[in-house]
């Protein structure tokens, strides 16, 4: 529990002082998925050597001179790394480390090490309520079974109040009727539900966007309705904003950033072709300094990730109120509740 609010304090010292609040550091570019709507799987990066355990936990080192931060560990698919439990543990000594997968290689042994090496939370994609159509679109037969079988071992596998298993489902073209299927399926299993937009920046191809008409007011009925939906309303409301237009005003580089699979820091995922620093071999005042500078020259409105309209939200006052209880207070998982704080 100390442990617990010391980082958030750390966390709340980062925001406070203009700092970066979140990082997603790519683990790994390598995949046992071929997904239709995501193109990592065949990144060059993924060819080339990884960081070890050791510079993970030099890496979080330097990056806690900015306080602690929220870590979002993913790729690729983070658990082909066999080490990623101890991965989780150093990354855990300064920081609030999330782990997001595809759900394939998740084992009991597997998700009881990545929660006793302190995961604050496990984000598991599953994207339609028809295993057919989830498998089709990973390239992987059972997925879908797998991916539910994950949540659950998961869930089963946590040991304190602060973590969290979601389930989060990616918006495309013909999705949106499962959403309440999914949501409701992720509350049977003691998990919550996030979602967020298709972004074309994955794949340089728009053929999966969502075209179907405003999405907003039936994903804000499904939020009140369903009370295991963790995403933010404010988040929500701006899905219609973004398919129709993009949304301008990107914070990448000043709130969030990117480390990619061998240490090169971006302002954004989808700018780790153009790195500003390398992790191991700068010091924190170069990379902040070189991402705040990169941030100046950001126009782009091509995407609505989770890590950009949420981490955003907290920006803006209102959206800072709501989102308190959720980075701030730890929910009793003892007492049976799921909900929103």
């Amino acid at each position: 529990m100390i442990e617990s609010f010391y980082k958030k304090a750390r966390l709340f010292r980062a925001w406070t002082s203009r700092h970066p609040i979140w990082c997603a550091w790519q683990v790994t570019y390598r995949c046992n998925f071929r997904c239709a709507f995501c193109g990592y799987w065949h990144d060059p990066l993924g060819q080339k050597s990884e960081p070890t355990v050791d510079e993970y936990r030099l890496g979080a080192r330097k990056l806690a001179s900015y306080g602690s931060l929220l870590v979002s560990l993913a790729g690729g698919e983070p658990l082909l790394r066999t080490d990623l439990p101890q991965i989780v543990r150093a990354v855990a000594e300064y920081h609030l480390p999330f782990v997001t997968t595809n759900g394939w290689l998740v084992t009991p042994q597997l998700a009881g090490e990545i929660m006793a090496a302190g995961c604050w939370g496990v984000y598991v994609s599953v994207d339609y309520a028809d295993p057919q159509k989830h498998d089709a679109r990973r390239g992987m037969d059972g997925a879908w079974d797998q991916a539910w079988r994950a949540v659950e071992m998961l869930s089963s596998a946590r040991r304190y109040d602060y973590q969290r298993v979601n389930v989060i489902a990616v918006l495309m073209n013909d999705n949106l009727d499962d959403l309440q299927t999914l949501a409701q399926m992720a509350l049977e299993r003691n998990a919550y539900f996030m979602v967020q937009p298709y972004g074309h920046l994955k794949t340089g191809s728009r053929a999966h966007a969502h075209d179907g008409g405003a999405v907003a007011p039936r994903l804000l009925e499904l939020h009140a309705r369903q009370r295991n939906f963790l995403s933010n309303r404010n988040y929500l409301r701006r899905f219609d904003e973004f398919l129709q237009n993009g949304i301008a005003g990107c914070r990448a580089g000043e709130s969030f950033f990117n480390i990619d699979s061998t240490g090169d820091v971006a302002i954004c995922v989808e700018c780790r072709d153009r790195p500003v620093a390398n992790l191991l071999r700068h010091s924190p005042q170069v990379i902040h300094r070189r991402l705040r500078e990169a941030s100046k020259s950001n126009a782009c409105r091509a995407c609505w990730y989770n890590c950009r309209g949420e981490i955003e939200n907290l920006y803006r006052p209102l959206g800072l109120w709501q989102q308190l209880p959720t980075f701030f207070f730890d929910r009793g998982e003892a007492c049976g509740k799921m909900g929103r704080w």
